[in-house]
């Protein structure tokens, strides 16, 4: 099931963007309020897609505080806000959202951006079968390096946990994107490692 956090500082939108997805979708929700909250929700829920406003009312904007947890975690975003002058999304467009959606959000609005990132979510986490006949392909040493990605560590710290150069761990990942047949960029790795941790 694909899980949505919502992160929203007015309540009454955050829950018509959660009745509107529940309502439509097979997905698990949750709400945010507050930066702290939405720093709290993504390590514990670890969300597939998440719909993002971009003024906060808070310390960082919606766009900081994306493009921070795009550093440990992967998912695909879907920015909700008021903003349309060009810089504003400028700025968003460097964390590479899915989706960029106007408020005032209606249904119809709603469901067309939203149904388009789940569809891609969906198709990228493919059947179980092909899923276990490919990880098959990788060695005990591409399951390794798999599992200290999936713990958030970086090359280099890969490379000392596993006594290993740095380049070499480069040259494994490289590898791992080929057997696996991804593109080597925008994370990819990492979110196939979060979308295939029963593998590990």
């Amino acid at each position: 099931m694909i899980r949505i956090l919502i992160i929203e500082d007015e309540i009454i939108i955050a829950r018509f963007i959660e009745l509107q997805l529940l309502n439509n979708f097979e997905c698990q929700t949750r709400v945010a309020i507050s930066v702290q909250e939405a720093r709290e929700a993504v390590p514990d829920m670890q969300p597939h897609l998440v719909l993002c406003d971009i003024n906060l009312c808070d310390a960082i904007t919606g766009i900081e505080l994306i493009a921070e947890l795009q550093k440990s975690y992967a998912f695909e975003t879907i920015f909700i806000t008021s903003y349309q002058n060009k810089n504003i999304i400028e700025q968003a467009s460097a964390t590479n959202p899915a989706n960029y959606i106007i408020k005032p959000v209606d249904d119809a609005q709603l469901f067309a951006g939203v149904r388009l990132v789940i569809a891609r979510l969906e198709q990228q986490s493919g059947p179980k079968e092909k899923s276990n006949q490919t990880f098959d392909l990788l060695n005990n040493t591409e399951v390794m390096i798999l599992r200290e990605i999936r713990n958030q560590k970086t090359t280099k710290e890969i490379a000392k946990s596993l006594h290993l150069s740095p380049y070499t761990i480069k040259n494994h990942r490289h590898n791992i994107c080929r057997k696996l047949d991804l593109e080597e960029g925008n994370n990819a790795l990492l979110k196939w490692v979060m979308q295939h941790q029963h593998l590990l």
